[in-house]
């Protein structure tokens, strides 16, 4: 982790939005009416720079979001939300081919990874139509199709929020694992993430073996697919699968997929052999578990288009719970612990929310 700053000469900030009493409907893709005492959207590095100045001690709670489809909320928030509307982007050629894309973490992940595709920077393509600001990505590690944001960061740059300091933090520092970063564990809270940068190639290698993209492009006739029709075999796939969160308020998968042991494994398959799974490699160690899809897990216990009150589980995937039409948080929390308690009846295995419940 490198320190740094900027210049002391601070822009005017009479533009930045500070509002009280805020509805957080516009920043949930759940659609839950929840207010919060103060909404703060920074839209410049310098206004991060001040954060300490910005912030006092009856802004707490801090919760800090982006785009808000991966966050529950349950009831208002009586504190201050903080968001980066931070927009940028900038592209470096590397000598090895590679290129750098600094990207400001409020920009809008999927048309990056569009911008990526017709430029021909390659690594990204596998992660289309995941919602969300370029910053989630650095905190969630978000992932698809056999990809993850880990994979193609390079760096992430962000605020310490209770001294302003400017931090440059290398991939390798941020502890990414399945769906997990030190962003969402020790360092929850601590930083706002301003930018990050991403190592991108010029040659494009695609990943076709998870999911069902092979029979998608198989369908379509391609053999060989370029990073567009990939990139579109996707979109296809999720739009086919995942609910439009403009028609029913939803955060994608719930649920995050469990890992389980050899000997779990093992005793999972004797009893259950259509069980699909995908084996979890790690670089040093080797084989280090399976991962069982949470969504199957959902769908064996009945709950694959069922309701409970207002929430739902949605009729093509089982891992997105939705609103059928207004659902508190509330709803969708007992929802989600009645099919916790089902899974982990039927099969043992206990099924961790994946999305930020506050």
């Amino acid at each position: 982790m490198t320190a740094g700053g900027l210049p002391n000469s601070w822009n005017s900030f009479r533009n930045m939005k500070d509002l009280r009493d805020y509805s957080l409907l516009p920043h949930n893709t759940f659609g839950i009416n929840a207010r919060c005492r103060r909404f703060l959207e920074i839209e410049t590095d310098e206004e991060a720079l001040r954060l300490p100045s910005l912030l006092t001690a009856s802004d707490s709670p801090l919760l800090i979001i982006g785009g808000g489809s991966n966050l529950l909320l349950t009831k208002d928030f009586n504190g201050t939300v903080l968001r980066s509307a931070i927009r940028v982007i900038e592209a470096k050629a590397q000598a090895d081919g590679s290129v750098l894309l600094r990207v400001g973490s409020g920009e809008t992940w999927d048309d990056i990874v569009a911008l990526c595709v017709d430029k021909g920077w390659y690594g990204a393509e596998n992660l289309s139509l995941i919602p969300g600001d370029v910053g989630a990505t650095a905190v969630q590690n978000i992932g698809a199709y056999g990809a993850e944001a880990s994979h193609i960061i390079y760096n992430v740059e962000a605020v310490e929020i209770s001294t302003g300091k400017l931090v440059t933090i290398a991939a390798s520092d941020c502890g990414y694992g399945y769906r997990m970063s030190r962003f969402k564990q020790e360092w929850r809270g601590r930083f706002l993430i301003t930018h990050v940068t991403f190592r991108l190639q010029t040659t494009f290698t695609p990943q076709l073996d998870y999911g069902n993209i092979r029979a998608v492009l198989q369908q379509r006739g391609i053999e060989k697919p370029t990073a567009s029709e990939l990139r579109q075999a996707i979109i296809d796939i999720r739009r086919e699968k995942l609910p439009d969160p403009l028609v029913e308020g939803n955060a994608g998968s719930f649920f995050m997929n469990p890992v389980v042991s050899r000997e779990r494994f093992e005793e999972l398959s004797g009893k259950y052999p259509q069980m699909p799974y995908y084996p979890v490699v790690n670089e040093a160690s080797g084989l280090c578990g399976y991962k069982i899809p949470a969504g199957w897990l959902i769908e064996q216990c009945g709950w694959k288009g069922r309701s409970l009150g207002h929430a739902g589980v949605h009729s093509r995937q089982a891992l997105v719970l939705v609103n059928r039409g207004g659902a508190t948080g509330a709803d969708i929390v007992a929802l989600c612990d009645a099919i916790r308690h089902d899974v982990k009846d039927k099969f043992g295995i206990d099924i961790v929310p994946e999305v930020n419940i506050v």
